[in-house]
C-alpha cells in the first residue's frame, strides 16, 4: 500500500519546535510512531494527526480546483509566429498541422462574437488578415476545425464560440507587441 505525503506547514518554527519540546518532556518515555505523529501535527496547531491529514487533502482539492488548466506550448507560439509579419499579417501557409491550427485561432480572434457575414464578407476579411493569395484555405479549414459555420448554401458564416487552446492568449500578446515595434 502506498502512503499519501502529508505536507506540514509551520508559520513560525520557533513556538513550534517549543511545544514539540514541552510534548515531549511531558511524555513518559519514547513516543510511539503514532504518538509522534499526534504531538508534532498538535504542535502545529491540530487537534491530531488525522486533523492534519484532512486539512492537507482539503488544500490539495482548492488547489485541483484553482489550477488555471494546461500550460502554452510556448515553443509552438514561437514557431507559429514566424509565419506572421510585423503587422499580424499571415505570410505563408504553414507546412506543419498544428502552426496551420493555432494561426487559424488568431483570425478565429479577429472576428466578432455573433456576427453572420457571407461568403463575399468573410473572404474580404480573411484576404486582409493573409498575404500568400489562398483566402479559400484558410476558409476551408477555419469550417473544418469547427472555428465557423456555414450553413447549407455555404452563402452565411457565423464564428462558432468556444474555448481556445492556451497558446492563443500568448500569440496574441506576441503579435501585438511585435505590431507596437
Amino acid at each position: 500500500m502506498s502512503r499519501t505525503a502529508v505536507p506540514l506547514r509551520v508559520d513560525d518554527l520557533s513556538p513550534f519546535a517549543k511545544t514539540l519540546r514541552q510534548s515531549l518532556s511531558q511524555h513518559e518515555g519514547v513516543p510511539t510512531h503514532v504518538e509522534l505523529l499526534n504531538l508534532i501535527a498538535k504542535a502545529a496547531g491540530f487537534a491530531n494527526y488525522q486533523h492534519l491529514r484532512a486539512d492537507a487533502e482539503a488544500a490539495d482539492r482548492l488547489q485541483v480546483a484553482a489550477d488555471p488548466g494546461p500550460r502554452p506550448d510556448l515553443e509552438q507560439v514561437t514557431k507559429t509566429a514566424r509565419f506572421f509579419d510585423d503587422q499580424g499579417v499571415l505570410s505563408t501557409w504553414p507546412s506543419r498541422f498544428a502552426h496551420q491550427t493555432l494561426s487559424q485561432w488568431v483570425f478565429w480572434s479577429r472576428l466578432p462574437r455573433g456576427q453572420t457575414y457571407d461568403e463575399r464578407q468573410i473572404s474580404a476579411l480573411i484576404k486582409g488578415w493573409h498575404a500568400f493569395g489562398d483566402h479559400a484555405i484558410i476558409r476551408r479549414a477555419m469550417v473544418d476545425a469547427g472555428m465557423l459555420e456555414r450553413n447549407q448554401n455555404g452563402r452565411e458564416y457565423r464564428r462558432i464560440e468556444q474555448v481556445p487552446p492556451p497558446e492563443l492568449a500568448p500569440l496574441l500578446a506576441h503579435l501585438e507587441l511585435r505590431k507596437r515595434g
